[in-house]
């Protein structure tokens, strides 16, 4: 066999096509909205977030399941024009994940979306040489076993495992103990350790779990990140709200790319992520590829 070429990140986890829907005001029971121009654009936690990394200069893998439709194709076409090394294994018979997304006229978003247990990745159809053939391992860990997988080979190669979780997954605490940067969904860490306070609730998920560190993404609050021996928090910029879809799946991007990329600190990569995000939601860019990280 050839020998797999390594990459600066892998992500292994969710992809999917998003219908964005925007709309004049979320809709009443039994009501009729009129609705603007929809767009169809690939997506998905984990798949967003590659993509974008490569758009800003590092080299990426990913590893996801998709169906046999249209959709499925246009994800491989997709990730081939933005030059991510794609591993999709397909599911004969099946539909891609897809998502419709409403936008109401604040910018803030519902999603409905159509999962098929088929498209379900398992640890069986993994290969380690994916993952260690990597500087970093993302994932969203919505197929919790797999991801509990990638992230142990990850672990054992010295590899840095980055998570973003917005759910507590069934058998998600068997993967916890293996994420070294562990950014999570506002309530997430409230629900997890029953502590009603967010900076001791980051604080015993640091400790419990031995992470490097614990944060939460706040939306406008910006996000908080602890440590393990201070806080780090990154205000949002005051923007006009245009769509927060993606805003989550740009900050994990910039993120990685500001810590693998460019070496910065916590407190840097933290308050630059926040910022770009930023100016994702305000609509200031339609994709990834139009952003420029450059200082200043």
């Amino acid at each position: 066999m050839t020998k797999m070429s390594r990459v600066d990140l892998v992500g292994v986890g969710l992809n999917a096509t998003d219908t964005v829907i925007p709309l004049p005001h979320f809709p009443a029971p039994g009501s009729k909205v009129e609705f603007g121009d929809a767009r169809i654009l690939p997506g998905g936690q984990t798949a967003t977030t590659v993509v974008a990394c490569q758009q800003w200069g590092l080299t990426t893998r990913y590893v996801g399941k998709i169906g046999d439709d249209s959709a499925a194709d246009h994800h491989r076409n997709e990730f081939a024009r933005r030059g991510v090394e794609a591993h999709l294994l397909a599911v004969p018979n099946c539909a891609s994940q897809q998502s419709f997304i409403l936008v109401d006229n604040e910018g803030e978003r519902t999603v409905l979306h159509r999962h098929d247990d088929a498209l379900s990745l398992h640890p069986d159809e993994l290969n380690r040489e994916w993952i260690v053939n990597a500087r970093a391992l993302h994932i969203d860990g919505w197929d919790t076993a797999a991801a509990t997988l990638a992230a142990q080979w990850a672990r054992d190669a010295g590899i840095p495992v980055i998570a973003d979780l917005d759910e507590l997954y069934p058998g998600v605490d068997k993967l916890l103990p293996n994420i070294d940067y562990l950014i999570v969904s506002r309530d997430f860490p409230t629900r997890l350790t029953g502590e009603a306070d967010l900076e001791t609730a980051l604080r015993i998920m640091q400790t419990r779990y031995g992470s490097t560190l614990t944060a939460a993404t706040l939306g406008h609050d910006g996000v908080l990140a602890w440590d393990g021996k201070r806080f780090h928090h990154a205000s949002a910029y005051r923007v006009r709200v245009a769509d927060t879809t993606g805003a989550g799946d740009i900050f994990f991007a910039v993120y990685l790319v500001e810590r693998l990329y460019r070496g910065a600190d916590i407190a840097d990569a933290c308050k630059r992520a926040a910022a770009v995000a930023s100016q994702h939601v305000a609509g200031l860019f339609v994709d990834s590829h139009q952003l420029s990280l450059e200082r200043g």
